[in-house]
């Protein structure tokens, strides 16, 4: 930092003899006498760098006080002011002090050596600071993306998500450390994408279903508790876990499904149905008389608006072998299952007494059986009763 109003009482730093490059004796003692000139010739420029240090220092930490007051004044768990406050949290007290010293140091014309002593610690301090800012704003939007701060597999994720990320970062920001420090990092950077990949492949099945179990909590398809229909089975939620699911069938078995293996299949949740369609498929005997077939979707469509449910339609649909089918569709309003079977059974009977008032007859399975004669006439399936024969003749017989 740069103060014009002192620019001034700058005077040039005081040529020192040549380095020797030989012994280290006479390196620390070269380091100490340039060291003690600097001092003494900039012993203005160095209080005037300290005291505005210190203020700057006060000045931060001022700001990241009040930040952090404000950011936990606020309501609310895993909210962006939440997060905010983790961030301002996270920032330490010796990094603040390393900004200002870097801060002031060029004001203070040090040595190169002491200005590229602090220019290096400045670059870790602050690199690292950043690498830890950054992790905390990550885990902060997973939690809030979660929306569930208390979830049982997101608290057993996190440990494991936040190694993955930790590694990541820091990683990152020892490489970036070390460019700037004038180190060849392109051997490092190759190494670690091929380890990387190495790892990535070995323990596959691990990330895979870890990352199906991130992407039920983000995604949320179904939750504990909640009943679900996967593939051919029908059951409810009891944990997802970070490697597989346990699911209750509705026959009592416990299901214990990967991850992946569950999210690869179509999957219908229960929960929160505002509605359900029920469909009654209704057979009639050919007996029926066409005026009676003309008049059921009317009939099926009463009794259900009757029974105070959405009626969708009724309506004939095909010639079956033993009966004429028709369809009956209506919407039962209600997320209770309990409500909605209670419903089918009441719609259900309300349906047999009105057809059975109106003449109706259900079918049910039937066959009938014709005979031929060799000669491929029908023929009565049973012989026939002997006495219209002994009839017949006694009429025959004259008087």
């Amino acid at each position: 930092m740069t103060f014009s109003i002192l620019a001034a009482a700058k005077t040039a730093a005081p040529k020192t003899a040549p380095r020797p490059a030989t012994d280290p004796l006479a390196d620390l003692r070269y380091w100490w006498d340039a060291s003690v000139a600097w001092i003494n010739s900039h012993w203005l420029q160095i209080g005037i760098a300290i005291g505005a240090g210190l203020a700057i220092y006060f000045i931060l930490s001022m700001i990241r006080r009040f930040a952090l007051k404000r950011a936990q004044s606020a309501p609310g768990e895993f909210t962006l002011t939440d997060i905010v406050g983790r961030v301002i949290h996270k920032t330490k007290s010796v990094v603040l002090a390393i900004v200002a010293i870097r801060a002031v140091a060029g004001y203070a014309q040090p040595p190169a050596v002491i200005m590229q002593l602090i220019q290096t610690i400045f670059t870790i301090a602050v690199v690292l600071q950043v690498a830890i800012w950054v992790r905390e704003i990550i885990l902060g939007l997973i939690q809030r993306r979660a929306s569930d701060g208390h979830n049982e597999t997101l608290v057993n994720a996190m440990g494991i998500i936040r190694l993955l990320i930790s590694v990541a970062l820091f990683a990152i920001a020892t490489i970036v450390i070390l460019d700037n420090m004038g180190v060849n990092v392109t051997g490092l950077v190759a190494g670690l994408g091929i380890g990387g990949i190495a790892i990535g492949l070995a323990a596959q099945g691990i990330f895979s279903d870890l990352f199906a179990a991130l992407s039920i909590i983000f995604d949320r398809p179904f939750r504990n508790g909640e009943t679900i229909k996967w593939d051919t089975t029908t059951a409810t939620v009891e944990r997802v876990g970070l490697k597989s699911t346990r699911l209750r069938s509705i026959n009592g078995e416990l299901l214990i499904v990967s991850n992946t293996n569950l999210l690869s299949k179509e999957i219908s949740n229960f929960a929160h149905l505002h509605r359900r369609r029920i469909t009654f498929a209704i057979g009639v005997i050919y007996q029926t008389t066409p005026a009676m077939l003309r008049d059921l979707p009317a009939l099926l469509e009463e009794q259900v608006k009757a029974s105070g449910h959405e009626f969708i339609r009724s309506s004939f649909v095909t010639f079956g072998p033993s009966s004429l089918d028709f369809e009956l569709l209506f919407d039962v309003y209600s997320e209770d299952y309990q409500v909605v079977t209670a419903a089918r059974t009441d719609v259900a009977i309300r349906l047999f007494e009105a057809m059975a008032a109106a003449g109706y007859e259900f079918a049910y399975p039937t066959q009938t059986t014709f005979t031929s004669a060799p000669d491929g006439t029908m023929i009565m399936p049973y012989p026939e009763s002997p006495e219209p024969k002994a009839r017949t003749a006694k009429a025959a017989k004259p008087a």
